[in-house]
């Protein structure tokens, strides 16, 4: 088969739009290879979004390839999904003549603005490197964004940024002042420069009826030739660890009738597979009758892939459809085998369910079955680690034929949850060697993700503008923790430790760097769930 470029394989879903003359010219960027980034919904509806517009003329680029860019950017967007992409951030701006950082930039550059998760969650990292930065759900923030942008778009550098701050969900980092009671202490206080900006930046909810759906259907993605539909939006359980569902509140869940059939519908004139996303699909109210749907043999021909379900929806017969339709595996979020943990991070589950599901899961004809686990949950104890052990093996003797997987990540903090406040265990990493010792000889797949990878995470998870600095210098040095080391000991006395970010507990008096950053949920809800969670962990 002869390889053709990315752009000259995709399949559009959607007519983009002859731009006008006068168009603001707009790149949008994702700091990966064009395999990664186009397998992004999010970034594939933001584009779509603006590809649709006849005042933008849009242009895409990645790390690997671009589409042909204008020789006069105005504006210059990046979707940032994963923490370490930002040294990516870095080589792209290079590239296009930008300097990195937001204070160094002059009329003629372009206002640089970033989206995302990784910034919705918690900017302060890469703030300096950014003008302006969209916090939260891009449906109704991008159009105010184009169209406040639009209002003074022949006014000079700091004049835009003003107007831009007034406008809600948009956070203009450098019109906000950082004080610190001493260079590596703790942060004193987080205010705007003056009484015209916002003293709080609040992350804009979503709250139509229609959610996400692919613009791209390509054989160069991640997931080749993969239709997707957003099935749901944010998580009803509240984990208190859980990013996923705090920061994404309210649960949202649209119509099948006339927002999910019809996605699915268009979906298979372009394509023979299609993904369901969403951090808990089969919690939608109305989805066994989206299963039902999907049962008729008009789609005996269709591959469906399916996220992260609940453990008590998995029923035979949700299992045998998805086996014939292509589905090999099921994954399941269970976290640990300790019914006390459990309660402590507000999981609402059994082992019974647990062992139940992979019945079920083996009966239908699924071949694999790949559970999601967690060590170094605040107040877990030894004996928790040998309760999910035992839960391991138990599901594995009452479904012996299934391939079973647990796959194992390190408790990190994160912002706007419960749990911001408790730094990464220290045991972590030989609880990851305890489980794999007493998981591998069992005949189950155990696959850790790794510790140090965990800390970096927690780094840029907690962290503030300082660490800007540290960034820079790591891209010197490269992405691993030893790195990371390198730069705190270079920069001693200018930050705090890698500790006071990674491993401390955080008073809830303390300011925390995204405190003038609001989302769905006040302060005083996330202490209180903060404090149910303690409650158990000492009971």
């Amino acid at each position: 088969m002869t390889d053709r470029s990315p752009f000259a394989a995709e399949r559009l879903t959607f007519t983009p739009t002859v731009a006008e003359a006068d168009a603001v010219n707009l790149i949008y960027a994702f700091p990966n290879e064009y395999s990664v980034g186009i397998t992004s919904l999010g970034y594939q509806v933001v584009w779509s979004s603006l590809a649709v517009r006849e005042d933008v003329a849009v242009s895409r680029l990645f790390t690997d390839i671009g589409e042909s860019l204008p020789s006069q950017t105005e504006l210059l967007g990046f979707s940032l999904s994963w923490e370490l992409d930002y040294a990516n951030i870095f080589q792209m701006l290079a590239s296009l003549g930008i300097p990195r950082r937001s204070c160094d930039r002059e009329n003629e550059h372009p206002l640089v603005f970033g989206g995302g998760p990784v910034l919705t969650a918690n900017p302060e990292p890469f703030a300096d490197f950014f003008d302006i930065i969209l916090l939260g759900d891009g449906e109704n923030l991008l159009d105010n964004f184009i169209q406040a942008y639009k209002e003074v778009r022949d006014l000079p550098r700091e004049q835009k940024l003003r107007h831009l701050a007034k406008v809600a969900g948009i956070y203009v980092p450098s019109l906000y002042r950082v004080r610190y009671v001493q260079p590596d202490g703790e942060i004193a206080g987080i205010e705007p420069i003056d009484s015209e900006i916002p003293a709080t930046v609040t992350k804009q909810t979503y709250r139509g009826n229609t959610l996400s759906v692919s613009s791209v259907v390509t054989e160069k993605a991640a997931w080749p030739e993969i239709y997707m539909v957003e099935v749901v939006r944010s998580c009803p359980e509240m984990c208190r660890f859980c990013l996923a569902s705090y920061l994404t509140l309210p649960f949202r869940t649209p119509s099948v009738e006339t927002s999910l059939i019809p996605a699915i519908e268009r979906g298979v004139r372009f394509t023979n597979r299609i993904g369901l996303l969403g951090a808990s699909v089969t919690q939608h109210p109305e989805f066994n009758e989206l299963l039902e749907y999907l049962n008729q043999p008009k789609f005996d021909d269709v591959r469906l892939s399916v996220a992260s379900v609940r453990t008590n929806t998995v029923t035979e017969k949700f299992a045998k459809i998805l086996a014939n339709r292509g589905t090999k595996s099921l994954t399941i979020a269970v976290e640990s085998g300790s019914d006390r943990v459990r309660e402590i991070i507000n999981k609402k589950l059994e082992n019974d369910a647990i062992v139940e599901a992979a019945i079920h899961a083996q009966a239908g004809g699924l071949k694999g079955l790949k559970l999601y686990g967690m060590v170094g949950i605040p107040g877990e104890q030894p004996e928790d680690i040998d309760a999910t052990i035992a839960m391991m093996k138990e599901v594995k003797k009452a479904a012996p034929g299934l391939r079973l997987t647990l796959g194992c990540s390190t408790f990190v903090p994160k912002s706007h949850t419960p749990f911001q406040w408790f730094g990464v265990n220290k045991q972590a990493d030989k609880r990851l060697k305890y489980l794999q010792k007493h998981l591998r000889p069992a005949g189950i797949d155990f696959r850790p993700e790794s510790y140090n990878w965990s800390v970096i995470q927690a780094l840029l998870s907690r962290g503030d503008r300082r660490l800007s600095y540290l960034l820079e210098n790591v891209r010197e040095y490269g992405d691993s923790l030893g790195s990371y080391k390198r730069a705190f000991k270079k920069l001693k006395g200018t930050l705090p430790p890698l500790d006071f970010y990674v491993r401390e507990h955080w008073s809830s008096d303390r300011i925390l760097p995204w405190d003038h950053l609001a989302g769905p949920l006040p302060k005083q809800t996330l202490q209180k769930h903060a404090q149910l969670a303690s409650a158990v962990a000492v009971g």
